[in-house]
């Protein structure tokens, strides 16, 4: 039986090929980040006070002024209170005026939403204010709910099923609920939707990465990972674009499904993982898409090979009890996950707050999603320079260390907290590239989509987390901040019990996976054609 990476020589490992299905799977990722992005938009305040329209009827002249200041009691910084009002009365104007209003009570005829950077978002619509207003974090945790069950469900639930399908369906799902939550006529209808949009979110991210991965050779593997991630950059400042020109949140959940319908139509024509296929023992499919792929490349596949493809192997079997079951790789498995954990509920604490920062902010969204492009395109050339397991320690310390500086600044310094909270999330950002190709390197085909939708699924669980981290502001402004930049400080000390996977061939086997710096496996894969044009440092030897 040829191993995939030789067949992936003869086929040609970054051609014609490689480069659409990169193109088409990576493509989506430029919309994917409009709905959790949109969450900051859709989400926002614009500000709001109780519907005293009742004194209107006592004199009809009365300016906006005028009403609240009668009808509105003022906080101690001299606003208008957002959740208050005094008691209406039968007086007529003049007495009013004369004897002021003392009394308070709760908003009785609902509220009046500002509208000066608004037309519309949730909040104005379903009133999710003063006593409702915690619903708003309810619905950021129910969209990482259903990215958690998405990374779950189409990660280890559905590696049977294969990377096509579980690429496919989830764009389906979101073309769909993304419509569906533009026309909510409720708030728990848009809960609903979210949580689906959320699933198909979580998985289409999870295999659209294992999909590309497996059909690219060891040097531009990590195009596939640091792609995606970086259009997802590209994706936060259209976004931004988007919300300045549209500001009616259903409007701008319509502008975001009109592409998506696109990649629906397409997504059908994106083609099996022959690797997959392979290990379950399809061999004539993978023939099939083997020689396809060759063709498009211009490329002739020796006859000694294909007889190797066409020769049964033992079908290994995956799932979470073969991840857990190998003492080496639930190790690996722990040790990264912990770290990718970290920089998640890093980059979600900064990214959903990026209204408090005190810039503007779509400017703030535009430079947040600017500065990833260049992190993950920087982050290619480092990956195969530096290595993977440095790349991940350097990115999670340094990361760490910059977001415990924001506690260093006054808070009303809007400029440099929102220049180091861009450099924190741009290095967390980056960590997440490095562990989203390490997760495919380090794993077996057998559970490497298991091992990438566990790992996804635990990140998502973070990113639930962080709503509710951001809260505990309210007790002190520093804890939020302090717990997110201690975890990623102990996420880049773990990454240093990593192995290195720099120039490896993907393993193909468990064996390979334990064992790959071991005996015949360790001669086979560092003396072996792919890595003989492999530049850089000497990865290191466990």
């Amino acid at each position: 039986m040829a191993d995939f990476g030789e067949i992936l020589r003869a086929v040609g490992d970054f051609g014609l090929f490689q480069k659409l299905l990169l193109f088409g799977l990576c493509f989506p990722n430029l919309l994917l980040p409009f709905h959790l992005a949109s969450l900051i938009f859709n989400q926002a305040d614009t500000g709001h006070h109780c519907n005293t329209d009742w004194i209107l009827k006592i004199d009809a002249n009365l300016s906006i002024e005028e009403q609240l200041n009668l009808t509105v009691p003022r906080l101690q910084d001299g606003s208008f209170s957002n959740c208050e009002m005094f008691i209406p009365v039968d007086w007529d104007i003049s007495a009013i005026r004369e004897h002021g209003l003392n009394k308070t009570t709760s908003c009785t005829s609902g509220w009046v939403h500002y509208d000066s950077i608004y037309e519309s978002t949730i909040i104005t619509d379903f009133d999710l204010v003063c006593e409702n207003g915690n619903a708003v974090g309810l619905a950021q945790t129910i969209f990482m709910a259903g990215i958690l069950v998405g990374s779950l469900l189409f990660g280890p639930f559905v590696e049977s099923l294969g990377r096509q399908r579980a690429t496919q369906i989830p764009v389906v799902l979101m073309l769909i609920f993304t419509v569906v939550t533009g026309l909510s006529p409720n708030f728990y209808v848009y809960l609903v939707s979210q949580f689906i949009v959320g699933i198909s979110y979580g998985g289409f991210r999870v295999n659209c990465i294992v999909l590309a991965t497996e059909w690219i050779g060891v040097k531009t593997r990590s195009y596939a990972a640091c792609g995606t991630q970086a259009l997802g950059g590209v994706g936060q400042a259209v976004l931004a674009g988007i919300i300045y020109f549209v500001r009616n949140w259903r409007i701008a959940q319509f502008v975001m499904a009109a592409p998506i319908a696109v990649v629906a139509c397409y997504i059908w024509f994106v083609p099996e993982s022959a690797r997959w296929l392979l290990d379950r023992g399809k061999t004539e499919e993978a023939k099939k898409l083997i020689l396809k792929a060759a063709a498009i490349n211009k490329r002739t596949i020796p006859d000694s090979i294909l007889m190797k493809v066409t020769n049964d192997k033992p079908v290994e079997r995956g799932g979470i009890k073969s991840l857990f079951a190998s003492p080496i790789l639930r190790r690996y498995f722990l040790y990264l996950t912990f770290g990718w954990c970290a920089l998640n509920l890093s980059y979600f604490c900064l990214s959903l707050n990026v209204g408090k920062f005190g810039l503007d902010i779509f400017v703030t969204q535009l430079i947040f999603g600017l500065t990833e492009v260049p992190a993950h395109l920087l982050c290619i050339w480092l990956l195969e320079v530096a290595g993977r397991k440095l790349s991940l320690i350097c990115t999670l310390l340094l990361g760490g260390f910059v977001c415990l500086l924001i506690l260093a600044v006054p808070q009303d310094g809007a400029i440099a907290i929102t220049a180091l909270a861009t450099a924190g999330r741009f290095l967390m950002n980056w960590a997440g590239s490095v562990c989203n190709i390490y997760v495919q390197e380090l794993f077996p085909t057998s559970i490497r989509q298991t091992a990438a939708g566990l790992g996804a699924t635990a990140t998502r669980v973070a990113g639930m987390l962080s709503p509710p981290l951001n809260l505990l502001e309210v007790y002190h402004w520093t804890i939020p901040t302090l717990v997110f930049s201690t975890l990623s400080l102990i996420g880049g000390a773990l990454a240093f019990l990593l192995p290195e996977t720099r120039c490896k061939e993907l393993p193909d086997s468990t064996e390979e996976a334990e064992g790959r710096r071991k005996g015949d496996i360790l001669k086979k894969i560092e003396t072996g054609p792919a890595n003989e044009k492999c530049k850089g440092p000497k990865a290191t030897k466990l």
